[in-house]
């Protein structure tokens, strides 16, 4: 049986750059992939960029088509603590589902402080909405960290989906994910998220029932700090607890950054357990 030692620093347990070499240097290089993508596929005529799905400015998403018909739709959730990043640093990470044969949605939503854990969740399921109106067929989410959290909260109780299109998914691979945020509540992070007692526990996908019976495959890196990695087996042993087809595993010698670098790569083994149902 695996041991977890008690958190004595919860700053330094969330701290994913501190506990990465170099991590200065991901996003900086993320967004040149990212923006040779789109530009990519424009050219091509196979990308839709900046699509609304709301009133705010960050109600903004990028869609991405495969050659022919498209098999389903993958939407991509950014992490960045749910209070920085958005869909523009990404777009590579679309490349290993769409030469599988998927649409690839990627949406931006509102950060904190400016909105609450409910509201952005909220922005999710907008955005999974209309990229489903656009995309037939089945739908997948795969969201990174935080966006790990936010695609385990779209098929939780309290859903903030639609009925049709939750009927529509059929498979969930949260990526690195914050499935439990009492522990967030003790960072110096709280001070922008403002969590509190409440949303701590109407939030936190490991805290409720899964409300819908597709897969949901919860992995992290192996190298990855012990809170996250604890975080995601804690979703897949409360969940399979509750009769849900869960499964969690470590992906051998990634971090926090490099785990999600994954889906770029057609073949990877993140990406074939998004894409092909492979198993963990």
């Amino acid at each position: 049986m695996t041991q977890w030692n008690p958190v004595a620093d919860f700053d330094a347990a969330y701290d994913n750059s501190g506990a990465v070499s170099g991590a200065e240097t991901f996003v900086p290089r993320w967004e040149r992939e990212a923006a040779g993508f789109r530009e990519a596929l424009t050219a091509r005529r196979r990308a839709e960029i900046d699509l609304p799905y709301g009133d705010n400015p960050r109600h903004r998403l990028d869609l991405f088509h495969p050659e022919g018909q498209a098999r389903g739709l993958v939407v991509f959730v950014h992490g960045g603590y749910w209070k920085a990043l958005s869909k523009d640093v990404w777009s590579h990470l679309a490349r290993g589902a769409v030469e599988s044969g998927f649409a690839f949605a990627i949406p931006s939503y509102r950060l904190a402080p400016e909105a609450r854990l409910t509201d952005i969740a909220a922005d999710v399921a907008r955005a999974v909405a209309l990229a489903a109106e656009r995309i037939a067929g089945p739908v997948r989410l795969v969201g990174h960290s935080a966006g790990g959290h936010l695609v385990a909260r779209m098929v939780s109780s309290g859903t903030p989906l639609p009925g049709p299109v939750l009927g529509r998914i059929d498979r969930v691979v949260p990526v690195s994910g914050l499935h439990d945020l009492r522990p967030i509540r003790r960072t110096r992070m709280n001070d922008t998220l403002r969590i509190d007692a409440a949303e701590a526990l109407s939030e936190s996908p490991m805290l409720l029932e899964p409300v819908h019976p597709c897969p949901v495959h919860a992995v992290v890196g192996a190298a990855e700090l012990p809170e996250l990695r604890r975080q995601t087996f804690a979703l897949a042993s409360a969940w399979a607890g509750l009769g849900a087809p869960i499964e969690a595993a470590e992906i051998p010698g990634r971090h926090h950054f490099d785990v999600v670098e994954e889906l770029a790569v057609p073949g990877s083994q993140v990406t074939r357990i998004l894409t092909a149902g492979a198993s963990l």
